[in-house]
């Protein structure tokens, strides 16, 4: 695989498009910070580490609203392994209007777009949210 972060996004995608209530991705501290931004953010109801046979996984519950209406609208990795995105504080994205979220990877960490202003850090924006 040489692309994880996209394999997540697109695990969570199908999920989404199945209406499926839980999703399973191979465990890393990347994809670990990045479900805890978008739980935190209110786009996923779950998101933990667990073990089984010695291997680490993340178990992400997927958040649905009214008549299983999914929370998330679409995701989108923008920097990938071919072409990386970079960007300073000036230039940070707002997605949909500021309605939804760009996650970043700064000096100091993985962080959303807002977080990363009000440090004033650019960075390589990860993926977009909404």
């Amino acid at each position: 695989m040489t692309d994880p972060i996209a394999d997540m996004l697109s695990r969570i995608k199908n999920g989404l498009n199945t209406r499926a209530e839980i999703v399973d991705v191979p465990h890393s501290n990347i994809k670990e910070k990045l479900a805890q931004i978008i739980k935190s953010e209110g786009y996923l109801a779950k998101a933990e580490t667990l073990s089984k046979m010695g291997k680490k996984y993340l178990r992400l519950r997927l958040k649905y609203g009214a008549a299983k209406q999914s929370v998330i609208e679409n995701l989108k990795r923008v920097s990938k392994p071919g072409r990386r995105v970079y960007c300073d504080v000036k230039s940070i994205p707002r997605v949909q209007g500021g309605f939804g979220v760009v996650i970043i990877s700064t000096s100091r960490g993985i962080m959303t777009g807002a977080s990363a202003r009000s440090q004033k850090l650019g960075g390589e924006i990860l993926c977009y949210v909404w």
